[in-house]
């Protein structure tokens, strides 16, 4: 359960606070830092801690908002009473940023296995399909992973809301990676609204367009109380035009760092809310096209959904903390550069996986018979999932090749006696046989 955190005294009314005016050279000459420690510490948190020696909390405070209020950076984006919003580069963010640097961008040593035009379609497409699922269950939808995934890769038309929800973002994330090298625009924006909330609407007419004055949009909790109440729709079409200019980089002359730009480009979708519905998924999808259109192309393998979704109300209490001090981004900021730290880490340890599973396939299956790349991968899945099955239609998307091709890989691994063939329906499915691992050592053998 999220609550709305206690907000703290302002800059302004400390430094006009009687009781610190007399104090006020010395809090301010202490030397205090933004950060405690490497935490970034909001005043609901604060007000529980034990302040340094010679301090009271409130001077603390006072200290430490100085210190942030300095390293302060406005941007374009605006709260409801026309105040900006702030970030700060502190060391932890100018840390995490460097890490993110380093891990996402440029050349980084991966197995050519995994980055290669041969493979590395089915590494994107997997990405794809994981944080289609989990985006749309951060917005409610129930269902499970696994048949999800059997939704998507074979093509069939789902069979509810959540189902659709999962489909619709996938296909947003696909025409995502379309566009990554155009200017993002009022008209992107709403196109990839409309796809995330396709089928999906009470009213379909809400389906790629903003939110009208009638439209009475909040964010709330389980019991009602209303979280975050969004600017007046009136407002809409301008801040639309700021945002696209601010994730464009065409808002100043400051520079602001690309990670930095596509994270809070995730939390202006946030805070404006645009749309009756689909914002969260949007404000997502939005992240990806701005991280991709400024070179982190290893953003193309990750789910930042899956961490998100795992810890749902620290990713609701960000953009609380953020709104509760004085317009701070450095709250929303922290959260979600850890998020995608641990992201990075992830793909790098699933990619170091499917490497050795690569290996080992090769390896069972490089003196028995030639195969292609796509038929070892379907073996190796295979030999992990037992019990999966596969149509020419699911081999299609998983390696995005023609019918043909994907046809032809199927039959002969069903003629090699690797997979039985079965008609369900009108389609033919593939099933791995029972004794996989065996035959393969008799191929090689």
């Amino acid at each position: 359960m999220v609550k709305i955190p206690v907000s703290g005294p302002t800059f302004r009314d400390l430094l006009s606070d009687p009781d610190l005016m007399s104090e006020v050279q010395r809090i301010l000459t202490a030397g205090t830092g933004p950060e405690v420690k490497g935490r970034y510490y909001h005043w609901d948190k604060l007000r529980h801690l034990d302040p340094p020696a010679g301090f009271t909390t409130h001077e603390w405070w006072l200290a430490l908002k100085s210190a942030r209020t300095q390293l302060a950076k406005p941007i374009a984006l605006l709260d409801r009473t026309g105040a900006p919003f702030t970030f700060s580069m502190t060391d932890t963010v100018l840390q995490a940023i460097h890490r993110i640097d380093r891990d996402a961008s440029g050349k980084i040593e991966i197995s050519e296995q995994v980055t290669s035009p041969e493979t590395r379609d089915r590494y994107i497409i997997s990405s794809l399909i994981q944080e289609a699922i989990t985006s749309s269950q951060l917005e409610g939808a129930v269902t499970t992973i696994e048949r999800a995934k059997d939704m998507i890769r074979t093509g069939r038309k789902p069979t509810d809301q959540s189902e659709q929800m999962i489909l619709n973002n996938y296909m947003a994330m696909r025409r995502v990676r379309q566009f990554t090298h155009e200017r993002l625009t009022p008209e992107r924006i709403l196109e990839l609204q409309k796809i995330v909330t396709a089928d999906t609407l009470d009213d379909p007419g809400a389906a790629g367009r903003l939110r009208r004055r009638g439209d009475d949009v909040v964010v709330s909790d389980f019991d009602g109380e209303i979280l975050h109440r969004p600017p007046d729709a009136a407002e809409l079409g301008d801040r639309l035009d700021r945002m696209c200019a601010f994730a464009n980089g065409e808002d100043g002359d400051a520079f602001v760092h690309p990670v930095v730009r596509a994270v809070i480009l995730h939390f202006w979708v946030g805070y404006d809310h645009p749309f009756v519905d689909g914002n969260g998924r949007t404000a997502r999808a939005l992240f990806y096209w701005s991280m991709l259109s400024q070179g982190y192309w290893l953003c193309e393998y990750i789910s930042i959904s899956t961490l998100l979704r795992s810890q749902s109300a620290r990713y609701a209490r960000s953009y609380l903390h953020t709104e509760t001090d004085e317009n701070d981004l450095t709250y929303f900021l922290l959260y979600q550069l850890g998020i995608i730290q641990r992201a990075i880490d992830a793909v790098h340890v699933h990619l170091d996986r499917k490497v050795e599973e690569a290996r080992r396939v090769e390896a069972l299956l490089r003196q028995a018979v030639v195969l292609n790349h796509r038929q070892i991968a379907l073996l190796s899945h295979s030999l992990r999932h037992p019990n999966s099955r596969y149509s020419i239609r699911s081999h299609r998307n998983s390696h995005n090749v023609v019918y043909q091709t994907a046809r032809t890989d199927l039959l002969d691994l069903a003629a090699r006696g690797l997979l039985i063939r079965r008609k369900v329906g009108q389609t033919f499915y593939f099933y791995p046989k029972g004794d996989l691992a065996e035959r393969l050592k008799r191929l090689e053998a």
